[in-house]
């Protein structure tokens, strides 16, 4: 069956090519009289035209494609953030490229290396480590616009969208206060990201109140995982005195393994220790219990970034270079009230 082409619109819809182009094209549409250019759309997705989008972005000197470097795919939060991105960009032409570091430096410079090879137009990344900045700031110099998304690097003048994660950490530590809990612990995502380490600052702001006793372990999580969540309770158990009766895990995956950690050595969540995670992650009201959490908008974050993105390439109305958004709590059955005596 021979293509259909631009030229076979503008026939079937009476209209001239160039017209048919611009009603076609997401960056001129609006040349065109709307209800032109919604006939001209019709016929064009009943002959099943598809544009070109190779061709139209070499006229524009753009390889059409956004890199989107993830730190890890297995996290279920960050999935509704690249479908954000994803569906932001495609609107407009552009298509996004994923790739994952797991939390790796050399990985993410190998990423970035192979992603300015292959002409991508902007990059956005969760992937941020503090000692990520300099390469980051070096793709960007070069031209290669970098938003970054969840996590940001303190001045370096890159454009974000974040969480207010201090909020964030203060929320969940006046969940565990309002429900009465007066020994408390939390634990640590990796201080090398700026998430984490405001999500701490914001806890101890929370629960910075008479009669209040905050216990710990001087340890950090080396990634943001089940595994570690786990690992970090398990010593949180063996090693804090008083036992906390409330915790604050600075991400869902750390929660969780947390409160496998509070099974394993035959504790219960809530009745013994309640556990609140932060993101509210795809699943996290699934797991047993359903996990109290700070909510942050995966989905809209990476829209945002996606379209930051697109304003640095001139392709969109232009945002703010920083967007912060406001987390909300949300209780569920893994915190309740300290158990009584």
């Amino acid at each position: 069956m021979p293509k259909v082409t631009l030229r076979d619109v503008a026939r079937e819809a009476g209209v001239h090519y160039s017209t048919a182009s611009r009603a076609l094209d997401p960056h001129k549409s609006w040349l065109v009289n709307p209800d032109t250019a919604t006939r001209i759309q019709a016929k064009a997705l009943q002959l099943g035209y598809q544009p070109d989008i190779v061709a139209r972005g070499l006229r524009r000197g753009q390889s059409t494609t956004i890199g989107v470097v993830i730190a890890n795919l297995g996290n279920t939060f960050l999935a509704p953030l690249v479908r954000g991105v994803s569906n932001a960009i495609e609107r407009h032409g552009f298509i996004a490229v994923v790739a994952e570091t797991e939390e790796d430096n050399d990985r993410l410079q190998r990423i970035l290396n192979h992603l300015l090879s292959r002409r991508v137009d902007a990059i956005v990344t969760t992937a941020a480590h503090f000692s990520a900045s300099d390469m980051l700031c070096e793709v960007d110099r070069q031209g290669v616009p970098v938003v970054l998304a969840m996590r940001g690097l303190p001045d370096s003048g890159l454009p974000a969208v974040l969480p207010d994660d201090t909020l964030g950490g203060t929320l969940a530590g006046r969940h565990l206060l309002d429900l009465g809990h007066r020994v408390v612990a939390q634990l640590l995502g990796p201080q090398d990201i700026l998430s984490f380490v405001d999500r701490g600052r914001g806890f101890r702001r929370g629960v910075d109140a008479d009669g209040v006793i905050v216990v710990g372990v001087d340890d950090v999580a080396e990634r943001p995982t089940i595994e570690e969540g786990r690992r970090l309770m398990g010593r949180l158990l063996a090693e804090a005195r008083p036992l906390p009766t409330g915790v604050f895990a600075h991400n869902d995956l750390m929660a969780i393994g947390a409160i496998d950690a509070l099974a394993a050595a035959g504790l219960r969540c809530p009745e013994d220790v309640s556990v609140i995670g932060h993101n509210d992650s795809a699943l996290s009201d699934h797991v047993c219990p359903p996990l109290s959490t700070v909510r942050v908008p995966s989905e809209e974050v990476g829209r945002l970034a996606g379209e930051l993105a697109l304003s640095l390439l001139g392709e969109h109305n232009g945002h703010e270079r920083t967007i912060v958004l406001t987390p909300t709590l949300v209780p569920r059955a893994s915190t309740a009230p300290p158990p009584r005596g």
